[in-house]
């Protein structure tokens, strides 16, 4: 269950129902889905996320397909069952295979074992992997 309240068009503020109306516009549906109806408690907060999720979701270096698949990743790594539900929908309409599925969570599980014990066991990282190389 929610901890606020989805709001409805009706309920919603004038500036809620303005980016309710630019997700169905952008999506090409009419559905609003219930993460956004539970931030338009806040309508900036609402606009701010919209607005960020659009830019960093449209097709760049990384096809959307891909985009899908590494936010459910995190989504499964953070425990955040809306998301997972949701993203693992959005990959699937962009072509996501249950093979793919499939391997997805695999590496997902492994990354998620290997992370674990170099964390447990406080591997040092090999300079040759080093994000910044001394020098």
């Amino acid at each position: 269950m929610a901890t606020v309240h989805l709001l409805s068009d009706e309920e919603a503020s004038a500036e809620a129902l303005a980016v309710f109306a630019d997700i169905r516009a952008t999506r090409g549906t009419e559905h609003v889905n219930n993460f956004w109806r539970a931030l338009a408690h806040d309508p900036a907060l609402l606009r701010a996320t919209w607005e960020r999720l659009k830019a960093v979701m449209r097709p760049g270096a990384l096809d959307p397909l891909t985009k899908e698949m590494v936010y459910l990743a995190v989504s499964v790594a953070n425990g955040c069952e809306y998301c997972i539900h949701s993203h693992t929908a959005a990959a699937r309409a962009k072509g996501m295979s249950e093979t793919q599925l499939g391997e997805l969570l695999a590496v997902i599980a492994m990354a998620s074992q290997t992370n674990a014990l170099a964390t447990a066991l406080q591997v040092p990282v090999d300079e040759a992997f080093a994000a910044e190389k001394s020098g």
